[in-house]
Order: C-alpha cells, then structure tokens, then sequence
C-alpha cells in the first residue's frame, strides 16, 4: 500500500510538470505573437523613439521572462527560441498585412536579423541560469545587463537606431533593464554583485570600442 501510495504521488507529480511544460511552450508561442504583432502593426503609428524601444527591448523582455520560468535548460532553449519564432512570424505576417513581406523587418537588416535572434536566444538561457542561488546566477544575471546596455550603446551612438534613442529613451532603458536585472536576485548581496558585474563588463567593452582604431 505504501509503494502504491509514492507511485501515485510520483505519477501525479510527473502529470503536473508535462502539464506546467505543455503551458509554457503555448504562452511563450502565444506572447511571441502578440508581441511581434503589437510591434508591427504600431510600426509607423507610434513615435519613432517608442518604435525604437519596442524593438528589441520588448522582446528581450519577453525571452527573459520565457527563460527564467522554464523548467529546464533545453525547455528554456526550446521555449525561448519557439517565442523568438513566433515574434520573426508574427512581424512578418503584419508586415505581408501592410504589404511588406521582408524578414529584415525585425532587426532593421538581415544582419539585424540574424544578431536579434541570436541576442534574443541568448539572453533567454542566461535568464534561466539566473535561478541559480550562487555566483553562477549573479554572472548570468551582470551578463544580461551588459549586454542590454552594450547594444543600447551601440544602437544610440552609433547609428544603428538612429537619433530617436537619446538620451531620455536611452536612459529609460537603462533604468529599466536594472530594475528588472534585481529582481533576478533575491538578496541585497546577490544583486550589488550583479550591477557590479553589468557596469564593468558593459564599460570595459565600450571602453575598449572607444580606444580600438576605426
């Protein structure tokens, strides 16, 4: 009676975690839509600074919060990814509605494109190693934060995005993507390590642009 009783909490478990991966495969597919299609259809309807934030900030948003719920490390892969699809779908289809079927339109260019999606995948497993309680999850926490602020730089300065990100909507990104790189962490420790970590990787990279030769 009493192995009968562990198989059953055991089975009853195991139903429970293919129940939580199956909704959370649907909601990053659905939230990648939606958030592609917003971004799309707003395209042109919007300030262009607004634009400008949505792409790629908004879908940073999203992979981050699709990684750091995943259940596992190949689910945030696989999740992250199936959302960053449905977002390249979704931008495409309101495009083809507005009578430009262009897959550049994410990311402004085909290397746009390609470095979007590859950031996007990216930032998602580092959100998932963020649930780690050690220094391992304060690194992936600092890493997501440099490289959010490494891209604004390059976006706002050099062109990238045009004029329209500085200095107020280049600020509200910063602020806002250091909000929510605390809230990865739990303890007042974890998170003064992990603004660390962001302010030195992301300044010594564009330190080092600042000094390379053109």
């Amino acid at each position: 009676m009493k192995t009968s009783t562990i198989d059953n909490d055991y089975f009853a478990e195991f139903d429970r975690r293919q129940r939580g991966i199956e909704i959370h495969l649907v909601v990053a597919f659905l939230a990648g839509l939606a958030v592609g299609l917003a971004g799309m259809l707003g395209a042109g309807r919007i300030p262009g600074w607004l634009s400008q934030i949505h792409d790629p900030y908004a879908y940073l948003a999203l992979t981050v919060a699709v990684g750091a719920t995943a259940s596992g490390f190949g689910w945030a892969l696989l999740t992250t990814f199936l959302a960053v699809v449905a977002t390249v779908v979704a931008v495409m289809g309101g495009g083809a509605l507005r009578g430009s079927l262009d897959p550049a339109l994410l990311g402004g260019t085909t290397a746009g494109l390609y470095w979007t999606v590859t950031l996007l995948v990216g930032v998602g497993l580092l959100a998932y190693v963020t649930r780690r309680s050690d220094r391992w999850g304060d690194l992936a926490a600092g890493a997501i934060g440099a490289v959010l602020v490494i891209d604004l730089a390059g976006r706002a300065t050099q062109g990238f995005a045009g004029a329209h990100l500085w200095p107020l909507p280049a600020s509200f990104v910063v602020a806002l993507a250091a909000v929510g790189v605390l809230l990865l962490r739990r303890t007042a420790p974890a998170r003064a390590r992990t603004l660390a970590i962001s302010a030195v990787a992301a300044g010594t990279f564009i330190l080092g642009l600042t000094v390379l030769p053109a």
